[in-house]
């Protein structure tokens, strides 16, 4: 393998649900949680565009005993590593996916709730 290679991500965005803790055969923790990232434009025409994207998160170890602490809505930065695995289902249908294992979280806030001040065009850009 080229030693000239990398594979990192960083993100800053919202857990969609608070981690799913887990354990694996061998008592290993895990945890698995989704995170959004929104990415917003003006178009040609001067309309705005905004595209959520989620990403499969995966913590081992003690990441995955510290994701117990996170919660639903929380902005996080977040440093890992792209992985696609696949398997096979009992159908006989193979199926893919692309999880970020996490290396390193750092919680930057709690998503506010909408109060008489925020519009409903602000919670949206949250």
């Amino acid at each position: 393998m080229d030693n000239n290679s990398i594979n990192k991500v960083i993100l800053v965005g919202y857990l969609g649900h608070a981690p799913e803790i887990k354990h694996t055969p061998n008592e290993t923790i895990m945890s698995k949680f989704s995170v959004a990232t929104n990415k917003k434009w003006k178009d040609n025409n001067g309309e705005y565009k905004d595209r959520t994207t989620w990403h499969n998160i995966v913590c081992w170890r003690n990441l995955a005993e510290y994701s117990k602490t996170l919660l639903k809505g929380q902005q996080i930065y977040l440093e890992g590593h792209l992985i696609t695995r696949d398997w096979t289902d009992k159908e006989h249908k193979k199926h893919y996916i692309t999880e970020i294992v996490a290396e390193k979280i750092t919680p930057l806030g709690i998503r506010k709730k909408a109060d008489k001040k925020t519009t409903e065009k602000d919670e949206e850009s949250l």
